[in-house]
């Protein structure tokens, strides 16, 4: 229970940002620092938590009189060549992307608009995995497919006001925001699982700050900026976005697989529509929280129905 528990809490954490990043342009802040603030927050609190993991890590063999060897597997710390590190650090740029285009997106249209659309993601992933696999999507994922778009046509809230009321360009950005936070789930679990998450997470989110350091130069940290309010924004999207979800996932996807991490994912929905709700006052209709409704219900269903398939004996993986 407890890698359900760390899914499932990771992608609640997801759900607070769009909040937090609308209320940090409403102070006059840029993407640049709002992303940038963010990971180099998460990059702290992440080596922080690999340095006290690997400091752990070494205590326990000393006190257990096991001899400290370069290679020892037991410890994770020393499994990480440079070859696995900078594979760590691709595996962690689709975080920056996700973030630029989904923080971008907010400038155009309701942060409860582009939570759904970054929410996409839920069947772009079923897409690229058939095309790893090249495998056709079978009856169920079509069906889910089906259900996930007329769920998000009611959510989005299309049929009410229709797509011309929105502006296009924060549309297509929400929409990237999904392909790339699809790429992001599928490394997350299969990037290196055999080190330990705390050590993956930190080479993860190093990988990310270097690319976003490249695209925006973190001025902030030398004109002031950062020692007013944009260090209170930081630490809580770094905490909440660069920090928590990147560890929860490492630790948890692995092991309840992808399609059970896809359900959990679901819970960030609802808490950033409610959120957006709450305290940014964004109107979100009836007819919409049906459409959130019918969506997490195609998230959930190609593993309820897996689940009453291996009831009945008729599914084989």
């Amino acid at each position: 229970m407890k890698y359900y528990a760390a899914v499932l809490v990771g992608a609640m954490s997801y759900g607070i940002l769009s909040t937090i990043v609308v209320l940090a342009y409403g102070q006059g802040y840029q993407l640049g620092e709002v992303v940038g603030s963010q990971l180099l927050t998460g990059f702290i609190l992440s080596w922080m938590l690999a340095l006290y993991t690997g400091f752990t890590q070494r205590n326990k063999a000393r006190s257990a009189g096991r001899p400290q060897y370069r290679n020892d597997p037991n410890q994770a710390s020393q499994q990480l060549t440079w070859k696995r590190r900078l594979l760590l650090m691709a595996a962690g740029t689709p975080t920056v992307i996700t973030g630029l285009v989904y923080y971008q997106s907010l400038r155009y249209i309701p942060a409860s608009l582009a939570i759904i659309l970054l929410f996409q993601f839920t069947w772009i992933s079923v897409l690229i995995q058939a095309a790893v696999k090249r495998r056709r999507p079978d009856k169920v994922t079509l069906m889910t497919l089906l259900v996930l778009f007329g769920g998000t046509l009611l959510a989005a809230g299309f049929l009410e006001q229709g797509v011309g009321e929105y502006n296009v360009w924060g549309i297509v950005l929400g929409l990237l925001s999904a392909v790339s936070y699809s790429l992001f789930v599928l490394f997350s679990g299969k990037a290196v699982p055999a080190v330990h998450p705390a050590y993956r997470s930190a080479w993860m989110v190093t990988g990310g700050l270097t690319l976003l350091c490249i695209l925006f130069p973190p001025s902030f940290l030398f004109n002031g900026m950062i020692l007013g309010q944009l260090l209170v924004f930081g630490l809580l999207l770094g905490f909440f976005g660069a920090f928590i979800p990147p560890v929860l996932f490492a630790i948890g996807v692995p092991h309840v697989g992808g399609g059970m991490a896809g359900i959990l994912g679901a819970a960030e929905l609802p808490v950033a529509v409610l959120l957006s709700a709450l305290v940014l006052r964004e109107h979100v209709s009836g007819l919409q929280w049906i459409g959130m409704i019918i969506v997490l219900i195609g998230v959930a269903l190609p593993e309820l129905v897996k689940y009453q398939l291996s009831r009945s004996g008729t599914y084989s993986s």
